[in-house]
């Protein structure tokens, strides 16, 4: 089995996990993920040739300055990470193919291998539906009723830039050029919890929605500081996760101002820089640091104020807290909305209208959805979408 996928933690744990379940259940399983995220124990994985760390920190988000990081670092590394791909396949040869949307080259390696393909959404962005527009889209927070199927016409759109580079990486495949006959997928998997996102009644068959992928942390030493902090009185947990945007310091300090003006202590996970603790916000109820493996910290949390990625939101919702979402880019808004919409969290924030007083606010709202946090989080934390995700996949 070939699982194959990029993007920031929360693109790579899920397919992690799977890999790990798969494995212990006796299956050969190769991981290919982006050499920045490290070689993480516990499975065989294969470096793509890229670091998405670059690709998605843009120095200057003007139209011009992102045209630039798209023709410096964002092609560049797609194309690499695109026959990289394709060549981790075909030398490892599996029965099945499994792939993040992300990984354009994937269907022709299975095609050229004339083995089945599943593509797995942590989001839906590839499988229509009337019920919800596509995550990831400009209209990703609105019902356009009739016209929500529209919408998933924008994310193959931006796929098709790539195009050019999907064919350089057939120069891989055995023959070094595209099969002539192009078959879809045998399967979706959209590993997303029902809790949050209910089934819609017009997706196919072939989709499953299969439940979030959850593998249980590898033992590791937790910082005794981190630990004694997390034990202690009601505390508000922050994450801006791979979102290095804007200015770090003051959105770390209107997460403390706001998070004393409720008397909760805070803890800030730096992640990739999109925040940062002023030193004028030090104290004894501050902590921050780079991360910390949320089974840990978020269990005993009052909430969590996060920007609303798949993952990250998934994580929170299972841990039974509450949210505040200030969503950036990508998904994000459609999960704001939607973990809103679930009663689950706040109203979101879009960043740029966060300040002390309106994220205040929003944590009073947050606060008044523990009950539904709760129930929610005891819901999902019944749930087998890693055993679901290999029923699929060994039925095929």
């Amino acid at each position: 089995m070939m699982l194959l996928t990029a993007g920031s933690r929360g693109d790579i744990e899920p397919f992690l996990a799977l890999a790990r379940h798969a494995a212990a259940q006796g299956h050969e399983v190769r991981l290919g993920l982006p050499d920045d995220f490290g070689t993480p124990a516990g499975v065989d994985t294969v470096g793509l040739d890229v670091d998405f760390r670059r690709l998605l920190a843009a120095p200057d988000r003007t139209p011009w300055g992102l045209a630039r990081h798209l023709r410096r670092e964002v092609r560049p590394g797609m194309r690499r990470m695109l026959s990289a791909a394709v060549e981790a396949t075909v030398s490892f040869a599996p029965e099945i193919v499994v792939h993040h949307p992300l990984i354009l080259s994937a269907p022709m390696a299975a095609d050229a291998l004339g083995v089945p393909r599943v593509l797995v959404e942590l989001a839906p962005v590839a499988t229509p539906s009337r019920v919800f527009p596509a995550a990831g889209g400009p209209t990703a927070t609105r019902d356009l009723g009739r016209h929500n199927r529209a919408t998933y016409s924008v994310p193959r759109a931006a796929a098709r830039i790539f195009d050019a580079d999907v064919a350089r990486a057939a120069a891989q495949l055995p023959g070094g050029r595209r099969p002539a006959s192009r078959t879809s997928s045998r399967a979706t998997l959209m590993a997303v919890s029902p809790q949050l996102l209910p089934r819609p009644r017009d997706w196919s068959p072939r989709v499953h929605l299969t439940g979030s992928w959850h593998g249980e942390a590898l033992a590791a030493p937790v910082d005794p500081v981190l630990a004694e902090f997390v034990h202690g009185d009601g505390y508000l947990v922050a994450s801006f996760g791979s979102m290095a945007v804007g200015d770090a310091e003051a959105r770390g300090r209107t997460i403390v101002t706001a998070a004393r003006a409720h008397g909760l202590r805070v803890l800030l996970l730096t992640g990739w820089g999109g925040l940062a603790l002023p030193d004028d916000c030090r104290g004894p109820d501050v902590l921050a640091a780079p991360s910390a493996p949320f089974d840990v910290v978020l269990p005993e949390a009052a909430l969590a104020v996060h920007h609303g990625g798949a993952g990250t939101s998934h994580d929170v919702a299972r841990a039974g807290i509450p949210a505040v979402v200030v969503p950036v880019t990508a998904d994000q808004p459609f999960w704001g909305a939607q973990l809103h919409r679930r009663g689950v969290a706040a109203r979101p924030i879009p960043i740029r209208r966060l300040t002390a007083e309106v994220l205040t606010r929003a944590i009073a709202d947050a606060l008044t959805c523990r009950q539904r946090a709760a129930e929610v989080g005891e819901a999902m934390r019944q749930e087998d979408g890693l055993g679901a995700a290999l029923d699929v996949l060994t039925s095929l």
